[in-house]
């Protein structure tokens, strides 16, 4: 009888490790894959928020990345829509695009994940469309810069795609050159 629950008492704590092991394998997959999904949302979001800002071709695609309240609330956005948008004097006809993802965390059975994020353009191409030419004074024919700003972002899972409900200004990037 001592052998048998020896016996057992083995196969058991063997199964418990095994058990935790398995469980600690799932979440780091859940965890990895939605680390993944988010980063590509965050990447592609952000930078077809810059497209739209700049060369303001197709402002709908945003709805892929955002949630419509938040696009309706965005600072940024909304220049484009009031007048102020610094880059409606220029002609853009591609930008460089960085983004890269410092922090994220989002437990594999939740629908909400935050991150930070920072955000650099350093370089733009374009030029002044000729009509603003006469009315801007030459020193400012150049392209304006874009703010290369850190973000806290959060995202929500809806109907199995995320999206970026909410986002934070958190500060101003030092200037690279």
């Amino acid at each position: 009888m001592r052998y048998l629950r020896r016996f057992i008492w083995y196969v058991a704590t063997r199964l418990l490790a095994l058990a935790v092991v398995l469980a600690l394998m799932t979440i780091a997959f859940y965890f990895s894959m939605n680390a993944a999904n988010i980063y590509v949302i965050l990447k592609d979001g952000m930078a077809e928020r810059a497209h739209a800002v700049m060369i303001e071709e197709r402002p709908g695609q945003l709805e892929n990345y955002f949630a419509r309240s938040y696009i309706e609330r965005d600072n940024v956005l909304t220049s484009v829509k009031n007048g102020t948008n610094p880059y409606a004097r220029y002609s853009i006809t591609g930008f460089d695009h960085r983004l890269a993802m410092e922090w994220m965390w989002s437990w594999p059975w939740d629908d909400t994940a935050r991150a930070t994020i920072t955000e650099r353009i350093p370089a733009i191409d374009g030029r002044i469309i000729s009509s603003y030419k006469q009315v801007t004074p030459e020193a400012q024919w150049g392209v304006p810069r874009w703010e290369s700003a850190r973000y806290n972002v959060v995202l929500s899972r809806e109907n199995g795609q995320w999206h970026i409900k909410n986002m934070t200004y958190a500060g101003a990037l030092e200037p690279t050159q």
